[in-house]
This record gives structure tokens, C-alpha cells and sequence, in this order.
């Protein structure tokens, strides 16, 4: 006889069962995202004066400004309407190589705080949990190559949100970074990047060769995505056929990280298939939502293949 499934709600005190995971809590935060650039070389008023198109006589008042009150040219110029606090935050983000854009030049989605506010507590998130991910999947020390599978018992856990930030705070690295997206259910990734979904990783699963699968995303040059394409009509399948593991054999030789979002596990097996032929899954469930059952049917699941685990994150959602 089973033992009767537990369908309480996932909260702080229900994590013990999954000690030896990794457990992050995320706040989501949302708010419009960035484009960024990079000039570390260059020096923070030269950024400034070239985002304002700030003219001599303007850039000369700056410095006037700047000597006479003892402070930086950034505060300089926002104490004289030159330039807003964003306008400086970009610039600090171009130095230090950090993909960032005033907010008229944003034009990817809300969800991706890691671009839009990566000095935020939000962002902070997201790099630590990158610190555990390089550590336990992409380790110097571990020799062998795998992808990265994020997983979730059910639709609204944030896993897509989760997927896309992770990619993100992980191609600021430098490193190039992919993020597929297998979730050939209810495909979003194309959406949050503002991308063509007109190929992707159904055409390439299904024998067709479409050309541009890997699509580049504007404004951080370390960062690529391969959406769905067109939504097939038997996803496990395509999953299940020995095309997908030499896919991803391929990828991991040209990507240093590799990032694969996945369809819920309330919806079949494709999550876990999708996880087995990455090597490696993190799990995303969601504060007071996700229940403690599904989130233990998933985990049994992983755990009875060869897939790595390399944690659980409990997603706080907050907005």
C-alpha cells in the first residue's frame, strides 16, 4: 500500500526532508530590464557625457560644478540636471563590464531583474545561487561536462523566471552561455527575450535543419537563446529520441554553461527525460504554493536515474 501523499504547502519548516540540497530563497521583484554595453576603460564622464549627449559647454559646467563641491562628475551632473541616477548606474555598469541600460533603451522583459537591477538584493539572489551552481555542475574540479536542467513540480513555480535570471548572472561572467528552452508545452523564453519563436529545438528534433536556432541576446554579449520554435504536437517524444542527448553533447562542447528550462512535472515526464539527458537538474518550487508531495514525486523521480542534483530552490514570491 502507498503511503497517502502530502499535500501541504511548502513552507520554511517543510525543507528538512531535503537536507542534503542547496536551498535559496528568491524574492521576486519585478520591474523593466536592460540593455547593456561595456567601455571599462573608459573613463565614468565619458560614458556619461556620450549617453546625455552632453555638449563642451554642458560637460564644462559639470566640471565646474565638480571642483567647486569636491564631488564625482556623476553627482555632479545629477545635481545640475545633466544626468539622472540611472544614467550613472549605467556607466558603473559599463567600467565593471556589467550589462545594464538607461531605462529608455530597455527593451527586454520585466522579469529579468538580473539585468535591470543588478545591484539589487534581487540580483544578489541570483549570484549566489550562481556561486553554488559553478561550484556543484560547472566545478573546475568536475571534469564532466553536463547541462543544466531547471525543473519544477507545477506550472507557476517561477521556473522560467528562475531559468532565464540564472542565464543571465551566469553569461556575466563572460563565459558564453546558452539557455535552451524544452519546454515544448507553454514555451516563454522567446517572450521574456523578445525573440523570433519561428525555429528552434522542435525543428531541430524533428529533422528539419531551420537555420538560426541560436539567437543572440541584444545587449549582453556573452548571452544566447534557443526558444522552441513551433509547438509540436508530441514533446516526450521528441525528447525521448536519441537526437536530444547528441544535441546536447554538441552544446556543452560550445557553451561553457548551458541552462535548460523544462515543462512542469504536473504535466509528464518531459522534465525528468529532459534532466536525465542533461546531467544535471536544480529544482524550483514556490514559498506557500508548492506542494510538499509533487515536490517529492519530483525529487524521487530525478533521484532514481543519473541525474545530478543540484539543489532545491524555494522561490519567494512576493509580487
Amino acid at each position: 500500500m502507498n503511503a497517502p501523499r502530502d499535500t501541504r504547502p511548502l513552507g520554511p519548516d517543510s525543507m528538512h526532508a531535503f537536507s542534503e540540497t542547496v536551498v535559496a530563497e528568491l524574492p521576486l521583484g519585478l520591474s523593466p530590464v536592460a540593455e547593456a554595453g561595456s567601455a571599462a576603460q573608459r573613463p565614468i564622464g565619458d560614458i556619461i557625457a556620450q549617453t546625455r549627449n552632453l555638449g563642451p559647454e554642458q560637460i564644462e559646467q559639470v566640471l565646474a560644478h565638480q571642483r567647486k563641491h569636491g564631488v564625482r562628475f556623476g553627482e555632479a551632473a545629477i545635481a545640475l540636471g545633466l544626468a539622472s541616477t540611472d544614467d550613472v548606474l549605467f556607466a558603473l555598469a559599463q567600467q565593471f563590464n556589467y550589462p545594464y541600460a538607461p531605462e529608455e533603451r530597455r527593451k527586454l522583459s520585466p522579469e529579468l531583474v538580473a539585468l535591470n537591477e543588478p545591484f539589487s538584493r534581487q540580483a544578489e539572489a541570483f549570484r549566489a545561487v550562481r556561486s553554488q551552481v559553478l561550484m556543484r555542475v560547472f566545478g573546475e574540479t568536475d571534469k564532466t561536462m553536463r547541462a543544466l536542467a531547471v525543473v519544477s513540480p507545477e506550472s507557476g513555480d517561477g521556473k522560467t523566471f528562475f531559468a532565464a535570471n540564472l542565464a543571465v548572472v551566469l553569461a556575466q561572467l563572460g563565459g558564453r552561455t546558452l539557455l535552451v528552452d524544452a519546454d515544448m508545452r507553454g514555451p516563454r523564453q522567446h517572450e521574456v527575450f523578445k525573440l523570433p519563436n519561428a525555429t528552434g529545438l522542435s525543428g531541430i528534433l524533428s529533422g528539419r535543419t531551420d537555420r538560426h536556432v541560436v539567437q543572440r541576446v541584444h545587449g549582453v554579449p556573452s548571452l544566447f537563446v534557443m526558444p522552441v520554435g513551433v509547438t509540436p504536437p508530441n514533446p516526450l517524444e521528441l525528447v525521448e529520441r536519441p537526437a536530444f542527448p547528441q544535441l546536447m553533447r554538441e552544446l556543452v562542447r560550445r557553451f561553457e554553461h548551458v541552462i535548460v528550462d523544462t515543462p512542469a512535472h504536473q504535466y509528464g515526464a518531459d522534465g525528468a527525460v529532459i534532466a536525465s539527458r542533461c546531467g544535471a537538474a536544480l529544482v524550483v518550487a514556490r514559498k506557500h504554493s508548492s506542494r510538499i508531495g509533487a515536490l517529492q514525486d519530483l525529487v524521487a523521480v530525478l533521484g532514481g536515474g543519473n541525474t545530478k542534483m543540484a539543489g532545491v530552490i524555494l522561490n519567494e514570491f512576493t509580487g
